[in-house]
């Protein structure tokens, strides 16, 4: 079963996939005191394999494959053991009408072949960094000691990250049924995915922007919701989401498939509570490091910003920053130097001169951090306090790392009865590295943190 923390609200995958297995000749069988009827090669009548990927707290999985038929298929005798993927754990095989997973099959031309997400194979995204158990964090989530130690500096254009392409092979070991009573037995002809959908990843544009002012040029990911009219009076919100050093220099849409930090947002159950737009940069070098010295990178963002607002109706009271690590650094950053451009920000795993923390004091924010992750944890008890210091109230909680859905929807209600207009919650020690994980805990905490819609949800509900 797949761990609550890597609860996935769907993503993607990148690649170029190879072609379909060759077609195979008809055959024909008569059984006797029975109708004839046609038994024909399951390989030749496969129209197409398409992967299917969607993204976890962990990044990106290939969870699927649809095969196309050539004929409605019927639920009668389709089991997992219909199907066999190589170096893959098969845990659902049924029918539908299109190539996406469903509760419950319904006969169709696809066969939906399910995979266990919990395979070694199933990962499509590969980090490099963030291993072990480091006390404390750089921006990528490696061990650092002090402010300027173990982690890239600013400007580091080395990949942390890696997409791999989403692909399977897999044959048809069992007999498939038609809904006109026509048999495709096994064979052992492999057929390996051609096409790849992309859940929710698909629905994101990529764009280039270059700051007048910084002369830098940004790529960045868009989603646009579907029911946006440019001629429409209807303003919408925008989510900015940040990512961490590990997805520098990745593909345009690494921060799309690393986590869940820029999808969730954009998933069809956030969509139908708030419609909004979501923006998620993709860095070519780092943009902060722990000398607190970013580089134009970071106020080409602010700048990108602004832009949108220029060019679609967004609310510009409804602007909301988001980030894990260096992306929370960002966060946490551009709060202070424009105070005016954020409703509200959702703080993952970060850290700030405590000294310049004060303007955050006028901010409404939602901080998350786990506890061993020392660095991290001691900046934002050094921030919080200083926000205290100002006057202004700051909830808090601790957390268990590992709570259900539920358990977390319960936290999120006791954290608002606070009624504060910042929230600081920290996870136990020991309770968000998976067990035989040997990811960090810095990196750990978003991996959960993005998994809890009630936080998503107040955020969206807040404003200038």
């Amino acid at each position: 079963m797949v761990d609550r923390r890597r609860f996935i609200v769907g993503s993607g995958a990148v690649g170029t996939l190879a072609v379909l297995g060759a077609t195979a000749a008809c055959t024909a069988k008569e059984a006797e005191g029975e109708a004839v009827s046609e038994t024909m090669s399951a390989t030749g009548h496969v129209r197409s394999a398409t992967a299917i990927t969607q993204v976890f707290g962990d990044g990106q999985k290939l969870i699927a494959v649809a095969v196309e038929y050539d004929s409605d298929i019927t639920d009668s005798a389709l089991s997992t053991s219909t199907f066999k993927v190589t170096g893959r754990t098969v845990t659902k095989v049924y029918p539908n009408r299109s190539a996406d997973l469903a509760e419950h099959g319904r006969n169709g031309r696809y066969v939906i072949v399910e995979l266990s997400p919990d395979d070694k194979a199933a990962a499509l995204w590969v980090t490099q960094q963030g291993s072990g158990t480091a006390s404390g964090s750089s921006p990528s989530g490696t061990s650092s000691a002090a402010p300027g130690g173990g982690g890239p500096k600013v400007g580091d254009s080395t990949p942390g990250g890696t997409i791999v392409a989403a692909k399977a092979t897999l044959t048809q070991t069992g007999t498939v049924t038609t809904t006109g009573g026509t048999r495709y037995p096994a064979s052992t002809t492999g057929l390996t995915t051609d096409a790849v959908k992309n859940l929710i990843v698909d629905d994101f544009r990529q764009f280039t922007f270059t700051d007048p002012a910084t002369k830098r040029t940004l790529k960045y990911n868009l989603f646009i919701p579907k029911g946006y009219d440019r001629d429409h009076h209807k303003s919408y919100p925008l989510v900015l989401f940040m990512h961490d050093a590990s997805v520098v220099n990745v593909a345009t849409e690494g921060p799309l498939v690393q986590g869940l930090g820029a999808v969730c947002w954009a998933s069809p159950e956030d969509q139908a509570r708030h419609e909004a737009f979501v923006l998620a940069p993709e860095y070519d070098s780092v943009v902060i490091d722990d000398t607190y010295k970013p580089s134009p990178l970071f106020d080409a963002t602010a700048h990108l910003v602004q832009e949108l607002t220029k060019k679609y109706h967004l609310d510009e009271k409804r602007l909301y920053a988001t980030g894990q690590s260096m992306g929370a650094m960002m966060t946490l950053g551009l709060n202070i130097k424009y105070p005016e451009l954020f409703g509200a920000s959702f703080v993952v795993a970060g850290q700030w001169p405590a000294d310049q923390a004060k303007p955050l004091a006028k901010k409404k924010l939602w901080i998350v951090v786990s506890q061993d992750d020392d660095k991290s944890y001691s900046g934002e008890n050094a921030i919080t306090k200083v926000v205290k210091e100002q006057g202004t109230a700051v909830g808090t909680a601790v957390w268990n790392g590992r709570s259900t859905a539920a358990q977390f929807a319960a936290d999120v209600r006791s954290m608002k009865a606070q009624k504060a207009p910042v929230n600081y919650a920290s996870f136990k020690t020991g309770t968000v590295v998976p067990a035989g994980s040997t990811t960090s805990a810095h990196m750990a905490t978003w991996q959960v943190a993005y998994t809890i819609p009630g936080i998503r949800e107040w955020v969206m509900d807040q404003s200038l």
